[in-house]
């Protein structure tokens, strides 16, 4: 630009400099409307003429076209524009001990879903009780509050309290309100488990296999995880002894994950005298604890807490929406200070709208009533996942972990755990989302020499189970025959 130029030329030439490189960035795609020129003269605190001047010399240009009475658009036929003014070489910045250990841990993939996804963790819009959410926000809404203002850390008082009478009916667990702490979805939950209670180098007791997302909380931290196996009942607290003492477990007891053990009255009594016994911590994700499709749920592992040991982390992202994020914890009289301080450090609060409209729900019966429906769907997608796979695979695959939750891993008795990752490439490549398991074992080598696919249920209706099923079974028939 010429520095000599007037302010208001200078001005204008920037704008569209800054338009231009916005275009190229795909900020604007082809199509796309751009701010009108009196929004952006306010936005930028110059006068509408030097933005019109910017507009009418893109026009010239032939990136943007307009017509009166309408906004300014990018042109629809723009097949490259300016490229972006070249950025100045990143500086160097050295990471926390914090960073470079989460780093080192590796990231899930990102990855456009698959036509037919069988991700766990996924639930079917079709679920989600749109009428009843709406009104109870609706309600909230019209409560219009005089001020608004930063609450309670812990939470809103009203959804604590229904919290606090709904754990009571479902999961038979006892505690004060201040012991309940509002969370961004249990995984804050776990973090703030962490940033409180571990210190690098401290030995924290996990499952195994056992939640990713989890053992990255951990790590990041600087614990030193010692894997623990689980068999058909959950965590072999029997082993428990040998490792010596630790200063936290996380433990996931009344659905293991991935494998689906529920943790006995006996181990559960083992575990806690345990923790007594060297002083440790245990965190008991209940992550999707409502689900049990033979019985009704297990009572929860810190309803026989008679000394403060356990941390309870819940979550609506298995019976509402994982979009919410809204998950709680329960935690010990001794901690509730500790907990409150850190979560309003993290971020304050919890969103104050959703959690009103949540205790609204669970306070009219409207939560309890969406969970039994949601109950019956996914019993439904458990009965077509189950039926296909015995139809399409028969005696080749045995299935684990079906009794409760809203996943199941099928194992492929004969075909060696290597083959996992191939497996799940053919099928990606056939559009359908399958998940191996051999990811979640901390110790690969303690794992069984078979092929095993994480498959969740609850984000598809049964007649696209069956289609992904059938579809995952051709795909891995090409592999067997090309590698044949």
């Amino acid at each position: 630009m010429d520095a000599s130029a007037p302010r208001p030329l200078l001005v204008s030439a920037q704008i569209g400099a800054d338009l231009k490189a916005q275009i190229a960035q795909g900020v604007y795609p082809p199509g796309a409307a751009l701010p009108s020129t009196r929004a952006l003269a306010v936005e930028l605190g110059v006068s509408r003429t030097t933005v019109t001047a910017a507009y009418d010399q893109l026009t010239a240009e032939g990136y943007i076209e307009t017509r009166p009475g309408a906004r300014a658009r990018v042109a629809a036929g723009l097949r490259e524009a300016a490229s972006p003014v070249a950025a100045a070489p990143a500086p160097a910045h050295r990471l926390s001990a914090f960073g470079q250990r989460l780093l080192a841990e590796p990231a899930p993939p990102a990855a456009p879903a698959p036509a037919i996804d069988f991700r766990y963790g996924d639930l079917s819009g079709d679920d989600f009780p749109v009428l009843a959410w709406r009104r109870a926000l609706n309600a909230v809404l019209l409560r219009r509050p005089a001020r608004l203002g930063y609450g309670d850390p812990r939470g809103l008082p009203g959804l604590r309290a229904a919290l606090q009478a709904y754990l009571w009916r479902a999961r038979g667990l006892r505690c004060g309100l201040d012991q309940i702490v509002v969370v961004n979805g249990s995984q804050q939950g776990i973090d703030l488990c962490a940033r409180l209670l571990v210190d690098p180098g401290d030995r924290v007791v996990m499952e195994d296999p056992g939640y990713g997302a989890a053992r990255r909380v951990f790590a990041a931290a600087g614990a030193a995880i010692v894997p623990v196996p689980v068999d058909a009942e959950g965590l072999q607290t029997g082993r428990l002894a040998g490792i010596g003492p630790a200063r936290l477990a996380y433990v996931t007891p009344s659905h293991q994950f991935p494998l689906g053990g529920v943790l006995p009255a006996a181990r559960r009594q083992a575990l806690l005298a345990w923790a007594e016994a060297c002083g440790a911590t245990i965190v008991e994700d209940d992550y999707d604890g409502e689900y049990r499709f033979d019985a009704r749920p297990v009572e929860a592992l810190r309803s026989l807490d008679r000394t403060g040991r356990v941390i309870y982390a819940g979550t609506v992202s298995k019976t509402l929406s994982p979009q919410l994020r809204l998950g709680y914890l329960v935690v010990p009289p001794a901690l509730e200070h500790a907990f409150a301080e850190a979560k309003r450090l993290a971020d304050r609060q919890a969103p104050g709208l959703e959690q009103a409209a949540l205790a609204r729900l669970l306070g009219d019966g409207g939560y309890e009533r969406h969970l039994r429906q949601a109950r019956r769907r996914n019993a439904d997608r458990r009965a077509a996942l189950l039926a296909a796979l015995a139809e399409t695979f028969g005696a080749e695959v045995r299935v684990e972990g079906a009794a409760a939750g809203l996943h199941l891993v099928a194992w492929f008795d004969g075909v060696p755990a290597g083959a996992e990752a191939g497996m799940a490439a053919a099928a990606r490549a056939a559009g359908i989302g399958v998940y191996p398991v051999g990811p979640l074992y901390f110790d690969a080598a303690a794992r069984p020499d078979r092929a095993g696919l994480l498959l969740g249920f609850a984000g598809n209706e049964p007649e696209a189970i069956r289609a992904g099923i059938r579809r995952l079974a051709a795909a891995l028939a090409t592999v067997r025959s090309a590698s044949s």
